[in-house]
């Protein structure tokens, strides 16, 4: 005899109830943080009392913060302010050093005497006399 049809056969005492399939989490519309608060504030981690008690801590870190920011962009900014003007300096100092030496070229006796020569001037040969004036 077929053992199933027997025990389809037989009516059973516990009426069945239907299972309930478990749900996969889908897609959510709100964020990650909105869930995350919103269970720390709803489910009592956190209650509305004690938030409000930490209002100025929290007021104060976020000024801290932007202050922190604030100079950081300071620094950068200087940083970049004193780099501009060592590259100014350094090309001032070429500049210097370049005008130094065509300044000690020109003044060359040589160079002096050519630039002289066009004007009908001319370079002595004997040493110059000495004037001595007696006072009496």
């Amino acid at each position: 005899m077929n053992q199933f049809r027997v025990k389809a056969e037989e009516p059973e005492d516990e009426p069945i109830e239907p299972q309930e399939e478990p749900r996969l989490k889908g897609p959510s519309k709100e964020g990650s943080a909105t869930v995350f608060f919103r269970k720390l504030f709803v489910e009592g981690a956190v209650s509305k009392e004690t938030a409000t008690d930490m209002l100025p801590y929290l007021i104060f870190l976020c000024v801290l913060g932007m202050v922190y920011i604030a100079n950081s962009h300071m620094a950068v900014k200087n940083i970049r302010n004193i780099d501009g003007l060592s590259k100014e300096v350094k090309e001032l100092s070429w500049e210097y050093k370049s005008l130094k030496a065509d300044l000690m070229f020109k003044s060359k006796m040589t160079e002096v005497a050519k630039k002289v020569d066009t004007l009908g001037l001319k370079e002595l040969i004997e040493p110059p006399k000495k004037i001595v004036v007696e006072v009496k």
